[in-house]
């Protein structure tokens, strides 16, 4: 039986141990942290949106970007501060613009493809993780946004995916709690929501139940490769395996380089609220109908009765996972400009670094040496994507062991 290392314990690490393990490899989950989902995966925007595919490498970005960097609660916030890292970084990024469609398509055919996956596995080993199938409305305030959004419309239906335009009067019929004045939206009653952490927690159960060793509290000190294997040395052993798969999100292009690979994994940070509604009356006048914000580029899901989560922004600042004020401030007053019911008295901040491949498409699949394997670089849908991502390369292992 194949030995298959799994190096991080957060949603693609967890479905990829899943995935392998169903298909009988006997699999080792190594995770730095005592537990499973304590970095990316803790407390994201909670949406399962294939409608939220398109990749950022187009101009729309750039000029966003360029037009925001004197504001510190600039939904893109690009530090000017330079680093080898960041510039080749963006180098990449830029050279990946005349893939923008394809690498669009692509992306929405995969979250597509996804979701059968993980219903099914939520279904199989009982999992609750607060899933909402409601569908995800996409705002827009002004013609350009929505007029632009069509143009991607037309992307996402390439990959199968429909979407369709709501007028003002038929958003505020599917979310009656929005208020404010728009333009237009998207609606896709394909999309969801569920909790990021109650699932990957839940899921990291059932790969115990189903044979995985996870070793948790048990940081990667180096990876080699050795007579056609890999070593995988720890804080606490060193052990070979037949095989590896990276999963470590933002540390995976150290990773990677001890590998012989390049996967130039940035970190992203995004933000996020869990307001708690804690009263009759913010449960009421809270949204049950997942949000995507264009202006503000700001998400919000329902998770179970008491909960809403809003997510959102994306900094380019390196390793830092500080949460500043400044930057979850916006994401409270979205909430009291488009839900003034909902009480925010019980607020919780909280921080992520996404790892953000320059192409937008994440790194799934064999590297140059036989026996290492990526599940990485999945940027803002690692959610959205991890468990079709998982079933890819759960077949690049088992194909290769052949």
């Amino acid at each position: 039986m194949t030995r298959v290392a799994v190096i991080g314990a957060g949603i693609t690490g967890v479905t990829t141990a899943y995935a392998l393990a169903k298909r009988g490899v006997d699999v080792t989950l190594i995770e730095r942290h005592r537990y499973a989902a304590m970095e990316t995966s803790f407390a994201n925007g909670g949406q399962l949106s294939a409608s939220h595919a398109e990749v950022w490498n187009h101009k729309y970005t750039i000029l966003n970007a360029l037009r925001w960097m004197a504001r510190r609660d600039a939904p893109l916030l690009l530090h000017p501060r330079p680093s080898w890292h960041k510039l080749s970084w963006f180098a990449e990024f830029l050279a990946a613009m005349p893939h923008y469609e394809r690498n669009t398509i692509a992306t929405a055919r995969m979250a597509i493809a996804a979701r059968e996956h993980l219903f099914a596995w939520a279904a199989d080993e009982a999992i609750d993780f607060d899933h909402r199938r409601a569908g995800i409305l996409h705002v827009y305030r002004e013609r350009a946004g929505f007029d632009r959004a069509a143009g991607v419309s037309q992307l996402l239906a390439k990959a199968g995916l429909l979407r369709r335009a709501v007028t003002p009067d038929e958003m505020r019929a599917i979310e009656p709690a929005l208020a404010g004045e728009f333009f237009g939206g998207y609606y896709t009653d394909s999309d969801s929501t569920g909790d990021i952490h109650k699932f990957t927690s839940g899921l990291a159960e059932a790969c115990l139940r189903r044979g995985v060793a996870c070793r948790y509290s048990q940081s990667l000190t180096s990876l080699k490769r050795e007579n056609g294997r890999v070593r995988v040395t720890t804080d606490a052993d060193s052990t070979v395996f037949d095989a590896a798969v990276i999963c470590a999100g933002t540390a995976s292009r150290a990773m990677a380089a001890m590998l012989g690979d390049h996967v130039n994994v940035y970190p992203v940070k995004g933000y996020s609220i869990t307001v708690h509604l804690d009263d009759a009356a913010s449960r009421a006048a809270a949204p049950t109908v997942s949000l995507l914000d264009d202006a503000t580029k700001l998400v919000s899901s329902r998770l179970g009765a008491d909960r809403l989560r809003v997510a959102g922004t994306a900094e380019f600042n390196g390793e830092n996972r500080d949460i500043r004020a400044d930057r979850v401030a916006p994401l409270q007053r979205w909430v009291e400009q488009h839900f003034p019911d909902v009480n925010t008295r019980r607020v919780v901040p909280w921080a992520g670094l996404r790892p953000m491949l320059p192409g937008m498409l994440p790194k799934v699949g064999p590297g140059r040496a036989a026996g290492v394997f990526y599940n990485t670089g999945h940027g803002h849908l690692g959610w959205t994507l991890a468990a079709a991502t998982a079933e890819m390369v759960g077949d690049a292992v088992l194909a290769q062991a052949r």
